[in-house]
Formats: C-alpha cells, structure tokens, sequence
C-alpha cells in the first residue's frame, strides 16, 4: 500500500471547463466582473461573492443551511420534468437549455413561477451561460479524487525514519489492519478502501511535498491520521483550497472546518485539570500560573490562558528556562524532560506547588521524580482503562495480536482506532455517491459514537476534537501508582 496509481479526473472540454470555474468561483470565461442579484431589492453583488456551488456545493446536491434547501443541479433529474419533487410540493416542466438560463438568470423556473427568494440571479453572458450550462450537464459524473468505481482512496503521511519512526509504523500498522478488516466485510457500499501512505521526511519542505503528491499524483479523498509535526502550521491552509477532510489530528495552528481531531486538545485536556484544581484542591483564581518549555509551546500556551480566562481563572503566563517558579498550581506545556527538570528547580528553591500536565507530554517523566511529588502531580488522560468495554478490549487486542503491536502502545493504536472507527461511521452515512462535502457534513454529524475504549465520540457544528474533556488523575509516588480522581466530563465553554 506504499503508492496508487493515479487516477484520472474527469475529461472536461475547454468550455465545460469554463464554466465549472463560473459554478466554483463566479468567474467569468473572459474575466470579466461578474453579476448577481440579490432578493426582492435587486441589490447587485459580485457573483464571485455567491457562486453557485456555496449554496448547491461541489456537487451539486445542494445543502440545508438557515432554512432553505437548494435543490439539487443533476442534470437527469432537472430534465424528467414531471411530478412534485420539490419540497414545497411544486410540479413544473423539464427544463431546457433556455429555461434553465432563465432560471439563473431571471429567477423563474418552466412553469412561470417565482424562484425562492434566496436564489440570486446572475447576469451572465450568452458565452458564460453556455459554459454553464455544458458544465451542469457534466456535474453529476464528476467526482472528488479518489472515488473510483470499485475504490475509495486514503492517504497518511508516516515517517519511515527518525525519532517519529516507530510511531509511524505503528499507526500503519493499525491503518492497514482496519482496512483489511473492513474490505474482508465488503468494503464500504461496494467499494475497497485503499491506504496510500508516503513518508514526509524531515523537514517541513519535504513533507509539504508529500503532501502534495497524495493530492496531486494519488488523488487521495481524504487523510487519516498522519503524524508530520512539521506540517503543524501549514496543514490547514494546504488543505483548504481543495477541501481535504482530515481525520485523526489537529494542527497547533488552531481549528479547521475540515480537519477532525478524535481526542481533545490540549487545551481542553488542561481546562479539566483545572476545574479539578478549583473544585477538589480549592486553588484561587490567581494562584494558577501557565508554564510553557519551549519556543515552539507559546502560542499553545496563550490560549490555555485565555481559555482560563474565560473559565474565571486569573493566570499568569511564563516561559521556563530552567528557574523556579511562583505559583500554587502549575498548567505545563512542554516535553517530558523539561517537565522534569521544573520540578527538580522548584524543589531546589523549596517549593511544592501542583503541577497540572497533560499526559501525552509528560506521562514518562514521572517515573523520574522523587517522592516528594506524591499526590502533587495530576495528569489529564482522555480515556482510561475503565472506559474498556468487554468488546473495545477484544477489538484492541486482536490488533495487537495480529499485527504483533506492544500493548504498552496501546495510547497510540487507540487513538488511531477512534479515527477509523469515525471515519467509516461517516463514510457509510454518505451513501455510495460519495463527495468530500458529504463527508464533512457527516463527520460533524456524528454524535454518541461508541468506540469501546474512549467515552462516547461526537463532533458538531464548529466542534472539530470528538471529545470536550479528560478524566484527571493523580500520581503517587514511588512507583508511579495512576489513580483516576475525576471522571471524564464535558468542560463548560463559560464560567
């Protein structure tokens, strides 16, 4: 599953072209500014503003959004003309190429009736409205890349070499066993799910690269869990223009409509250690203090202080360079070995406070503390082994049985289980006429998704990390002994 074949698009004319561009972008074939006008005050606009496809999408099937349904713009359906198919129950003639140009342009569909208000009318040229027309014509055969008769592709980015090597060949590992598992049941409505995975290299011009290759050269439809760090503040806007939905990470950069993180982030993670800090250790709002290691840690940094903020807390922000630091209770950020390095510093200067990590960045470096810490270090974990059902449990471990994966890996093979888990809940929903919309659309549909290993999962609208919480637990030491102190909940956005 190293490399795919490309696939070859769909072989447009010079003026269906033109006028796919005119649907997408509301560009005129000469460049020329376009028109559109809007509701009953014929307010004029710019049709680059409202091209077709923001309201009847890529597609063409069209999106309920505040109320209003556009219809779908397949061809076949338009020209059969006969009966009520619409939702206000209206019959009307099949269209023809005149009447549909009336329609865009006038507003009026075959029977004489006024269009919805809603639907802006454009003033296109006789060559723009030609161009448009052959496209629409063309609409409904035309795919997003990797939506294939028999396949449906995917694509990772996965080192091969480097400190991220192992991880990478175990995220593959999982990938490639869940896609086995799901083509042995049939695929998903009749088509096999293939893997394209390319190693990003070391540096962010070689993974940008690859990234590329797996949309331009693969024609992959979507990502699922790729581990390329250096991606982090690019990935979102590479993504973008072609609206990649990515499943299984979200870039430090900040949220994206099309990328969906299974997990918490960070910042969500550090927000219940907080609320256990006010709740169970009675900290004052100003006795909390965020603490980052690490250039590459400021910005994450900022926004868990403003996300304690808005959750009543008074933090102040700091950068640690190997000094002691104020504060009763401690939110850090940063590798496990400056994490360690802290609580040596703070402890040469005599004091204890709490210190509050996510255990993703510094679960080993516990092991390494003196006992002093004992119940004053509290980890954020998204799941614990309580969250296992009977099934999960077996999922999990005949993974790892087939695949000869560690168990004590199992954060990782879990993590990349809830995204496969999401991702072919969403592709079954979407039906075989799949498009990277309906995908989108699905994903943020999810809700209450069962994993087995995780609390429930479940995105929305403008909610991208499949969970908004962590359970909280404290460590003992010598050992160290985990015990779980708070249970997963939901983190309230407002004090």
């Amino acid at each position: 599953m190293a490399c795919a074949t490309s696939a070859s698009a769909l072989d447009l004319t010079d003026h269906e072209l033109a006028g796919k561009r005119l649907y997408r972008e509301g560009v005129s074939s000469s460049d020329a500014q376009l028109q559109a006008r809007v509701g009953a005050s014929d307010m004029a606009v710019p049709a680059s503003v409202l091209p077709c496809a923001s309201c009847h999408g890529n597609d063409g099937r069209g999106r309920a959004e505040g109320g209003v349904r556009p219809p779908s713009l397949d061809w076949q359906r338009l020209v059969l003309g006969q009966g009520a198919r619409e939702a206000n129950g209206r019959s009307y003639p099949a269209y023809t190429d005149s009447s549909l140009a009336r329609a865009i342009q006038h507003g009026v569909d075959p029977a004489g009736n006024r269009l919805d208000p809603a639907m802006p009318r454009f003033e296109l040229t006789l060559a723009d409205q030609r161009n448009l027309t052959a496209y629409l014509k063309r609409l409904a055969e035309e795919r997003d890349p990797g939506v294939e008769e028999g396949v449906l592709r995917l694509g990772t980015l996965l080192p091969a070499n480097g400190p991220l090597a192992e991880a990478g060949q175990v995220v593959r590992a999982v990938l490639e066993d869940g896609v086995l598992q799901l083509n042995q049941q049939g695929g998903i409505h009749g088509r096999r799910l293939e893997l394209v995975v390319l190693d990003p290299g070391f540096d962010p011009a070689s993974a940008e690269q690859a990234l590329q290759r797996l949309l331009e050269q693969a024609r992959v439809f979507a990502l699922i869990s790729p581990l390329a760090p250096m991606l982090d503040q690019r990935l979102a806007t590479l993504l973008a223009p072609q609206n990649v939905p990515l499943i299984g990470s979200t870039p430090r950069s900040g949220g994206s409509p099309q990328i969906f993180d299974p997990l918490p982030g960070l910042p969500v993670q550090l927000l219940s250690l907080a609320a256990y800090a006010r709740a169970a250790l009675g900290l004052a709002p100003g006795e909390l203090r965020v603490v980052y290691a690490g250039n590459e840690q400021a910005a994450l940094a900022e926004q868990v202080r403003e996300r304690l903020q808005q959750q009543g807390w008074a933090p102040a922000i700091q950068a640690f360079d190997g000094q002691a630091v104020d504060g009763q209770g401690i939110v850090f950020l940063g590798r496990a070995q400056a994490f360690v390095e802290l609580a040596d510093a703070l402890q040469a200067a005599g004091r204890q406070p709490y210190l509050f990590a996510a255990s993703s960045q510094v679960a080993g470096a516990v092991a390494h503390l003196p006992k002093q810490w004992s119940q004053r270090v509290f980890l954020a974990y998204p799941y614990v082994p309580e969250d296992w059902t009977e099934q999960g449990l077996a999922t999990l471990a005949g993974l790892q049985q087939r695949q000869g994966l560690d168990p004590r890996q199992a954060s990782l093979q879990v993590n990349t289980l809830c995204a496969l888990r999401l991702l072919s809940e969403a592709l079954k929903q979407i039906g075989r006429d799949a498009s990277r919309e309906q995908l989108i659309a699905a994903l943020e549909g999810l809700h209450d998704v069962a994993t087995g290993l995780t609390p429930a999962l479940g995105f929305g609208p403008g909610r991208r990390q499949g969970m908004a919480g962590a359970h909280v637990v404290a460590v003992a030491l010598p050992g160290p002994r985990f015990t779980s102190v708070t249970p997963y909940r939901p983190v309230p956005d407002t004090p």
